[in-house]
């Protein structure tokens, strides 16, 4: 038989011999500590002292300060207000006190005289429930840190691989400033990461040709939104010392739930000592006259 070992339970009665016949009835059917107190106020400093109380059982007709009124006190209490609250009385036993005792927070309203075992089995009862409640919390908490561990690692995982990643890494607000970057795009700019962020990509980049520079962010939205993606474009980068730094770039959009662009995400990979080799037209395409360029992955070698 569970005996409720590391429960407390605080009782409240004005008549002692009514506190001890109840101290010795949960004694002998249970270790749960019981508290005593014999006023509405006094009840409510124990609350004060003793934060991880269980259960109430709270007598209704006292002086001064009756039960409905300490059970309302402690309702008002954020620490207390969660504290089941039995209401045994002998004198207030009609449907109107009932209904009063529920509406300032009850969670049982129990008549006098009563049999001992339904007692017992009430506290019982309550009890169960709230170690179920506190299993239930112990799984969730474990879940959540189970969870939490994992959001962890997979952020350090995702942060290894931008940081150590070759190509440089620029994320961007749709109106094109820097928002976040990672140590390749430093090393090849030469900013610090907390220059760079808050930067106009207008300021680093340049595509071939002054009227694409001009038009950067215009006609790069039109054709993310579009597209959603541009890759392998041959552009520059402009260093802190204003040194050209060539590149093969692309872009991506990222849209929120609305379909809007929330970020765009652009990688660039460093061509310095790539050289550009013209490759003759194949004779059995469809178009003979249209030249085809790519960059090759020869080093460019000394005379």
């Amino acid at each position: 038989m569970n005996r409720y070992a590391g429960f407390k339970l605080l009782i409240v009665d004005d008549h002692a011999h009514n506190l001890f016949t109840l101290r010795t009835l949960i004694a002998a059917h249970m270790d749960a500590v019981v508290l005593e107190a014999t006023s509405g106020q006094e009840a409510i400093d124990l609350t004060h002292r003793h934060p991880d109380i269980d259960l109430i059982i709270l007598d209704v007709q006292m002086p001064e300060m009756d039960g409905f009124q300490t059970a309302s006190m402690l309702k008002l209490r954020k620490r207390t207000r969660d504290i089941p609250i039995i209401f045994l009385t002998a004198a207030f036993k009609s449907e109107e006190f009932q209904r009063r005792g529920f509406a300032v927070g009850a969670v049982d309203y129990l008549l006098k005289p009563i049999e001992d075992n339904l007692l017992i089995n009430k506290i019982s009862t309550y009890f169960r429930l709230i170690e179920k409640e506190r299993g239930l919390n112990r799984v969730l908490e474990q879940r959540v840190a189970e969870r939490t561990a994992e959001l962890a690692e997979a952020r350090q995982y995702l942060e290894n691989i931008i940081t150590h990643m070759g190509e440089a890494l620029l994320v961007l607000e749709p109106s094109g400033t820097i928002k976040m970057t990672n140590p390749a795009a430093c090393r090849m700019l030469g900013y610090a990461a907390n220059d760079l962020v808050g930067m106009s990509i207008g300021d680093v980049f340049e595509e071939e040709g002054d009227e694409q520079a001009g038009a950067f962010m215009g006609t790069w939205l039109e054709a993310l939104i579009r597209t959603g993606a541009l890759s392998k474009i041959e552009a520059r980068f402009i260093a802190r010392t204003g040194r050209r730094v060539p590149i093969l770039f692309s872009r991506t959009a990222v849209m929120d739930t609305q379909g809007r662009i929330s970020d765009i995400i652009c990688i660039a990979k460093d061509m310095t000592g790539y050289v550009r080799v013209e490759r003759e037209p194949d004779p059995g395409s469809e178009s003979e006259t249209t030249h085809q360029r790519s960059l090759t992955e020869a080093t460019q070698e000394g005379p």
